[in-house]
């Protein structure tokens, strides 16, 4: 009697199925090496299929196909500020922060890449693409706050703290990823509440926007751990009132 040797059955990718391995073979250069680094043929060697069947997908070349991975990308970070509404503001945006720095740590060379432009491969609809990202994230803050049309004011420093957040995570990287990813979430999130107590103090929606905020903390949250840390080095400081 003679045993069959079973044999594991072959399934053809579909077309979205193949474009997705493609970009995923993509993303995962792009993450540790600038655009310019890699080749079509780097990527079918990632993705363990022909250079004919690369251009097949993306005719345009590396600069389509570069492009379609930085749009999965963007898709993807646009996600990490979709945070339910909630709890306290706080513990939202720690939570978005925390996926956001996953997000860096894992693609770290194309991250910098991404923001830090210069590429050879960067057109307008690259940049269009960076700066929908950045302008989602602040539309996501901004229905956290829950106010319904933000003025100039309030929108102006959202958008400061989001470009903050992108130049503390370059630093970030640049300095060998310290202080620790947590200890920079929270930090990112304290000088959030900084920024919105400076806007509060000049602008009436954004100072009703900062108690409702504080109406959802706890003394033992973020906001209260802050104001415990603040005061001993603010000291007496009657002698300016």
């Amino acid at each position: 009697m003679t045993s069959e040797v079973p044999t594991r059955a072959y399934r053809r990718l579909t077309v979205e199925e193949r474009r997705r391995q493609l970009l995923a073979a993509a993303l995962e250069l792009f993450a540790h090496r600038t655009p310019e680094e890699v080749s079509l043929d780097d990527v079918a060697e990632t993705a363990g299929v022909s250079r004919p069947l690369v251009y097949r997908y993306f005719p345009g070349g590396k600069q389509q196909l570069y492009e379609a991975a930085l749009r999965s990308a963007a898709d993807e970070l646009e996600q990490c500020f979709a945070e339910p509404e909630d709890g306290p503001l706080t513990e939202r945006l720690a939570h978005a922060l925390t996926r956001y720095l996953a997000f860096v740590d894992e693609h770290d060379t194309g991250f910098s890449a991404l923001l830090q432009g210069g590429s050879v491969v960067e057109t307008s609809r690259t940049s269009a693409i960076v700066d929908g990202v950045r302008r989602a994230a602040a539309g996501h803050i901004l229905r956290h706050l829950r106010v319904p049309e933000p003025g100039p004011r309030l929108r102006l420093t959202v958008r400061m703290w989001i470009s903050s957040v992108e130049a503390a995570s370059l630093i970030w990287l640049d300095e060998g990823k310290e202080p620790a990813a947590e200890e920079l979430r929270d930090w990112l999130v304290e000088q959030f509440l900084v920024c919105l107590l400076a806007t509060a103090g000049r602008d009436a929606q954004s100072a009703a926007a900062v108690r409702a905020v504080l109406e959802l903390e706890g003394a033992e949250g973020a906001v209260g751990a802050f104001v415990r840390r603040v005061l001993p080095v603010v000291g007496d400081a009657g002698h300016l009132l």
